[in-house]
């Protein structure tokens, strides 16, 4: 397949036939179940770790999504639970090499990450080297062994059409999601990336992360397709 043919391809697409994503959801929806309750920050202790993973279990929540050193402690505060846990990789520039990137997906796989969300190379795509940023996330998701991986895009970042191309060379790397931001740019989740990316990401998930901090929010998202909230204020969000 030629990467920029079909790229161009949808982008026709989204320029002739897009309409903005509504789904029909209802207010007794599980929003703990949408939810990866998140501790990303560098100043995050083992003792957050410790309590981020004692909510998760309080209020069922999706998924646990962390820095890697903290895995084998979330391993043992989640034992015996269904709770999944994400690793991010390449995080948050997606600057670092692709070896960097594989290494710490293998790791993270041999020791018990379930799914791994990777920024993916921004400099790389906004210079439209779709081969060098295909083949990254292809060996990326090659090294998670079938788990799902989920590629951060960066949309505060990104014109319509770098995120219509981050979008498609998430497909054909075979991506489970694509998700919005690392929370730490200069802009999270907005509805109209996320039915964007619904949009032209030909059937994958969408996990709208950042800037996600009340109910509201976040059903707002779900209506605009998204299928995972990456957020710290879980709690919030279900208590509301």
């Amino acid at each position: 397949m030629d990467i920029y043919k079909e790229i161009r391809r949808v982008i026709e697409d989204y320029e002739n036939n897009y309409s903005s994503v509504n789904r029909n959801i209802t207010e007794e929806i599980q929003l703990n179940h949408f939810i990866d309750h998140t501790q990303l920050k560098a100043q995050a202790t083992p003792e957050q770790i410790i309590n981020l993973c004692k909510e998760a279990k309080d209020y069922d929540f999706e998924a646990v999504c962390i820095n890697s050193s903290y895995l084998p402690q979330v391993n043992k505060e989640l034992e015996g639970t269904d709770i999944k846990k994400a690793i991010v990789v390449g995080f948050p520039l997606g600057a670092v090499s692709t070896s960097v990137k594989t290494y710490e997906t293998r790791w993270g796989l041999e020791h018990g990450a379930d799914e791994f969300d990777v920024v993916i190379n921004i400099g790389h795509l906004k210079a439209k080297e779709y081969e060098y940023v295909l083949k990254e996330l292809r060996e990326v998701v090659k090294s998670a062994g079938g788990k799902p991986v989920k590629v951060i895009i960066e949309t505060a970042l990104l014109n319509i059409e770098e995120k219509i191309a981050a979008c498609v060379l998430a497909r054909l790397s075979e991506a489970t999601f694509v998700k919005t931001s690392t929370g730490f740019s200069t802009g999270g989740a907005t509805v109209e990336d996320v039915s964007l990316m619904k949009f032209s990401s030909g059937g994958l998930k969408v996990k709208a992360s950042g800037g996600i901090r009340t109910r509201k929010d976040a059903l707002s998202m779900i209506k605009a397709g998204a299928d995972r909230i990456g957020t710290s204020s879980g709690i919030k969000i279900v208590a509301e």
